[in-house]
Protein backbone atom coordinates (compact mmCIF):
# COMPACT_ATOMS: atom_id res chain seq x y z
CA UNK A 1 0.00 0.00 0.00
CA UNK A 2 1.25 3.50 -1.12
CA UNK A 3 -0.25 5.29 1.96
CA UNK A 4 -0.46 8.94 1.10
CA UNK A 5 -2.14 12.08 2.51
CA UNK A 6 -3.63 15.81 1.21
CA UNK A 7 -5.49 19.04 3.12
CA UNK A 8 -7.68 20.37 0.83
CA UNK A 9 -10.65 22.41 1.28
CA UNK A 10 -13.88 22.85 -1.11
CA UNK A 11 -15.96 25.18 0.68
CA UNK A 12 -18.12 23.73 3.65
CA UNK A 13 -16.32 20.46 4.63
CA UNK A 14 -19.35 18.77 5.53
CA UNK A 15 -19.86 18.55 1.82
CA UNK A 16 -16.25 17.75 0.62
CA UNK A 17 -15.99 15.04 3.84
CA UNK A 18 -19.25 13.46 2.39
CA UNK A 19 -17.54 13.37 -1.01
CA UNK A 20 -14.37 12.10 -0.26
CA UNK A 21 -15.34 9.15 2.37
CA UNK A 22 -17.39 7.64 -0.34
CA UNK A 23 -14.19 7.51 -3.24
CA UNK A 24 -12.61 3.78 -3.51
CA UNK A 25 -9.15 4.21 -2.32
CA UNK A 26 -9.68 6.89 0.58
CA UNK A 27 -8.89 5.27 3.74
CA UNK A 28 -9.70 8.28 6.15
CA UNK A 29 -11.38 11.82 5.79
CA UNK A 30 -11.05 14.23 9.22
CA UNK A 31 -12.56 17.79 8.70
CA UNK A 32 -10.48 20.07 10.38
CA UNK A 33 -9.53 23.33 9.96
CA UNK A 34 -5.85 24.40 8.03
CA UNK A 35 -4.04 27.74 6.81
CA UNK A 36 -4.70 30.25 9.35
CA UNK A 37 -2.38 31.87 12.82
CA UNK A 38 -4.53 30.90 15.35
CA UNK A 39 -3.40 27.43 17.34
CA UNK A 40 -6.48 24.60 17.64
CA UNK A 41 -9.34 27.45 16.20
CA UNK A 42 -12.66 26.67 17.24
CA UNK A 43 -15.61 26.57 14.88
CA UNK A 44 -16.90 29.64 15.57
CA UNK A 45 -13.89 31.26 15.44
CA UNK A 46 -13.11 29.80 12.08
CA UNK A 47 -16.84 30.85 11.00
CA UNK A 48 -15.83 34.67 11.73
CA UNK A 49 -13.27 34.62 9.44
CA UNK A 50 -10.20 36.75 11.60
CA UNK A 51 -8.03 32.98 12.46
CA UNK A 52 -7.05 32.86 8.72
CA UNK A 53 -7.84 29.27 8.69
CA UNK A 54 -9.92 26.99 6.18
CA UNK A 55 -12.59 24.34 6.53
CA UNK A 56 -10.99 21.49 5.11
CA UNK A 57 -10.21 18.06 5.20
CA UNK A 58 -7.31 15.61 5.96
CA UNK A 59 -7.98 12.79 3.15
CA UNK A 60 -5.77 9.65 3.60
CA UNK A 61 -5.57 7.66 0.66
CA UNK A 62 -3.82 4.75 -0.92
CA UNK A 63 -2.11 6.45 -4.12
CA UNK A 64 -1.35 3.14 -5.37
CA UNK A 65 -5.62 2.36 -6.02
CA UNK A 66 -6.63 6.52 -6.39
CA UNK A 67 -3.45 8.42 -7.78
CA UNK A 68 -3.52 11.97 -6.41
CA UNK A 69 -4.77 13.71 -9.68
CA UNK A 70 -7.25 11.48 -10.08
CA UNK A 71 -7.94 12.38 -6.18
CA UNK A 72 -7.74 16.16 -7.58
CA UNK A 73 -10.20 15.55 -10.46
CA UNK A 74 -12.75 14.68 -8.08
CA UNK A 75 -12.07 17.80 -5.80
CA UNK A 76 -12.16 20.15 -9.13
CA UNK A 77 -15.44 18.49 -10.10
CA UNK A 78 -17.64 18.44 -7.10
CA UNK A 79 -16.48 22.70 -6.40
CA UNK A 80 -16.35 25.57 -7.82
CA UNK A 81 -12.58 26.47 -7.90
CA UNK A 82 -13.64 29.69 -9.80
CA UNK A 83 -15.06 31.58 -7.08
CA UNK A 84 -12.62 33.70 -4.71
CA UNK A 85 -13.71 32.76 -0.67
CA UNK A 86 -17.35 31.27 -1.77
CA UNK A 87 -19.14 28.01 -2.12
CA UNK A 88 -23.14 28.90 -3.38
CA UNK A 89 -24.05 30.87 -0.55
CA UNK A 90 -20.88 30.38 2.05
CA UNK A 91 -18.90 33.14 1.53
CA UNK A 92 -15.88 33.93 3.41
CA UNK A 93 -11.96 33.33 3.48
CA UNK A 94 -13.14 30.08 5.13
CA UNK A 95 -14.69 28.73 2.52
CA UNK A 96 -11.98 29.24 0.08
CA UNK A 97 -10.49 26.40 -2.58
CA UNK A 98 -7.12 25.27 -1.63
CA UNK A 99 -4.63 22.61 -2.13
CA UNK A 100 -1.98 22.22 1.22
CA UNK A 101 0.74 20.07 0.08
CA UNK A 102 2.57 17.81 2.13
CA UNK A 103 5.88 17.96 -0.22
CA UNK A 104 6.96 19.25 -3.53
CA UNK A 105 5.71 16.30 -5.30
CA UNK A 106 2.08 17.18 -4.41
CA UNK A 107 2.97 20.86 -5.06
CA UNK A 108 3.61 19.65 -8.97
CA UNK A 109 0.58 17.46 -9.13
CA UNK A 110 -1.37 20.27 -7.88
CA UNK A 111 -0.44 22.74 -10.35
CA UNK A 112 -0.30 20.10 -13.38
CA UNK A 113 -4.24 19.37 -12.60
CA UNK A 114 -4.98 23.01 -12.60
CA UNK A 115 -2.31 23.57 -15.49
CA UNK A 116 -4.37 20.68 -17.58
CA UNK A 117 -8.09 21.83 -16.47
CA UNK A 118 -6.87 25.28 -17.77
CA UNK A 119 -5.54 24.20 -20.93
CA UNK A 120 -8.57 22.27 -21.41
CA UNK A 121 -10.59 24.95 -20.65
CA UNK A 122 -13.03 23.11 -18.11
CA UNK A 123 -14.25 26.13 -16.23
CA UNK A 124 -15.49 29.32 -17.79
CA UNK A 125 -13.43 31.53 -15.46
CA UNK A 126 -10.29 31.36 -14.27
CA UNK A 127 -9.52 28.70 -11.37
CA UNK A 128 -8.31 30.81 -8.27
CA UNK A 129 -8.05 27.44 -6.19
CA UNK A 130 -4.38 28.01 -3.59
CA UNK A 131 -1.73 25.68 -3.77
CA UNK A 132 -0.13 26.38 -0.52
CA UNK A 133 2.54 24.38 2.21
CA UNK A 134 0.33 22.35 4.87
CA UNK A 135 2.33 24.44 7.77
CA UNK A 136 -0.84 23.61 9.86
CA UNK A 137 -3.88 21.80 10.58
CA UNK A 138 -6.26 21.06 13.28
CA UNK A 139 -8.76 18.69 13.62
CA UNK A 140 -12.78 20.39 13.78
CA UNK A 141 -14.69 19.21 16.68
CA UNK A 142 -15.91 15.90 17.42
CA UNK A 143 -19.49 16.62 15.73
CA UNK A 144 -18.37 17.85 12.61
CA UNK A 145 -17.12 14.56 11.97
CA UNK A 146 -18.76 12.21 9.10
CA UNK A 147 -21.40 14.97 9.94
CA UNK A 148 -23.48 14.08 6.59
CA UNK A 149 -23.56 10.89 7.23
CA UNK A 150 -25.27 11.53 10.91
CA UNK A 151 -27.19 13.96 9.98
CA UNK A 152 -28.83 13.93 6.31
CA UNK A 153 -31.97 15.02 7.25
CA UNK A 154 -30.64 18.54 8.60
CA UNK A 155 -31.73 21.38 6.32
CA UNK A 156 -28.28 22.08 5.15
CA UNK A 157 -27.36 18.58 4.32
CA UNK A 158 -30.55 18.02 2.76
CA UNK A 159 -30.46 21.33 0.73
CA UNK A 160 -26.96 21.54 -0.17
CA UNK A 161 -24.51 18.15 0.87
CA UNK A 162 -27.21 15.59 -0.41
CA UNK A 163 -28.08 17.19 -4.09
CA UNK A 164 -23.79 17.40 -4.19
CA UNK A 165 -23.10 14.01 -3.35
CA UNK A 166 -25.83 12.57 -5.46
CA UNK A 167 -23.96 14.34 -8.78
CA UNK A 168 -20.40 13.16 -7.48
CA UNK A 169 -21.64 9.43 -6.91
CA UNK A 170 -23.73 10.01 -10.69
CA UNK A 171 -20.23 11.66 -12.50
CA UNK A 172 -17.43 8.97 -10.73
CA UNK A 173 -19.73 6.03 -10.64
CA UNK A 174 -16.81 4.10 -11.31
CA UNK A 175 -14.57 5.19 -8.49
CA UNK A 176 -16.98 4.66 -5.20
CA UNK A 177 -16.23 2.16 -2.98
CA UNK A 178 -17.84 -0.98 -3.28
Amino acid sequence: MNKQQVVIGGGCFWCTEAVFLAVDGVLAVESGYSGGHVDNPSYEQVCDGTTGHAEVVRIEFDADRIPLPVLLEIFFATHDPTTLNRQGADVGTQYRSVIFHADDAQRDVARAVIDDLTERQVFDRPIVTQVAPLTNYFPAEAYHQRFFERNPYQGYCMAVVGPKVAKFRKQFASRLKR
